[in-house]
């Protein structure tokens, strides 16, 4: 019995030897780092299309609160629909945009079904207030012809790495590392978005084939890690 056990005491040491010997790279998964506003506490106003009055009006809605930035619209297959979002800080007196969505064609709502033309659903986006993101429902909510989701970034203040200064290396992640994500739910992983950025407006665009929940990140890279 002290042979046997002895035999396998050995064999594992000679096990982790092997192992100890032959470094393997271990991919930890990549993880978008979140922008945060500049300003803990920036005042939204939004403004959302109505169908009466000329084409393309825009009415004024009411201050979004500081404790549940939401707004909330009918949008209608077929018709142009759409809401924007400005928002002002303690950083300066000048109101600045924060993003617009403009809807023609919901298609299928989860629960519901799919739309005739005519039909309408009921629109909410809440105002992430601490990373520049926002989350549109109802989540799931799929299109036929895109929604077009504009965001801009220049809430950060341009501090995008976060060492109290704004400098080339905050150039050079805006240009490389920096893009829209989006997640289906809490439980699903963040996912890069192919949207086309304007370095000048400092923002995005994208065609949104359906709705979940939308943010502006950093992309990390990865790591490895050898034993």
């Amino acid at each position: 019995m002290f042979v046997r056990r002895s035999l396998m005491v050995l064999a594992l040491a000679l096990s982790v030897a092997r192992c100890a010997d032959q470094p393997t790279a271990v991919k930890a998964p990549a993880a978008p780092q979140f922008l945060r506003w500049a300003d803990p506490a920036p005042q939204f106003t939004a403004r959302t299309s109505t169908p009466h009055g000329r084409s393309g009006a825009m009415a004024l809605t009411p201050p979004l609160s500081l404790d549940q930035n939401v707004v909330s619209f009918w949008a209608v297959r077929g018709e142009s629909r759409s809401v924007q979002i400005n928002y002002k800080s303690s950083i300066d007196s000048a109101v600045h945009p924060f993003l617009t969505l403009t809807t023609t064609d919901p298609q299928f709502v989860p629960g519901v079904g799919e739309l005739a033309v005519g039909d309408s659903v009921f629109v909410t986006v809440l105002v992430d207030t601490s990373n520049i993101g926002v989350s549109l429902e109802p989540h799931g909510l799929q299109f036929g012809e895109p929604a077009q989701l504009k965001i801009w970034y220049g809430g950060a203040g341009g501090d995008l790495n976060g060492d109290g200064v704004v400098d080339s290396t905050d150039s050079k992640i805006e240009a490389q590392l920096l893009g829209l994500w989006y997640r289906a739910d809490a439980s699903e992983p963040w996912t890069h978005l192919s949207a086309n950025q304007s370095l000048d407006e400092k923002s995005f665009m994208y065609g949104l084939p359906h709705f979940s929940e939308y943010a502006v990140a950093e992309e990390l890279a990865e790591w490895a890690v050898n034993w």
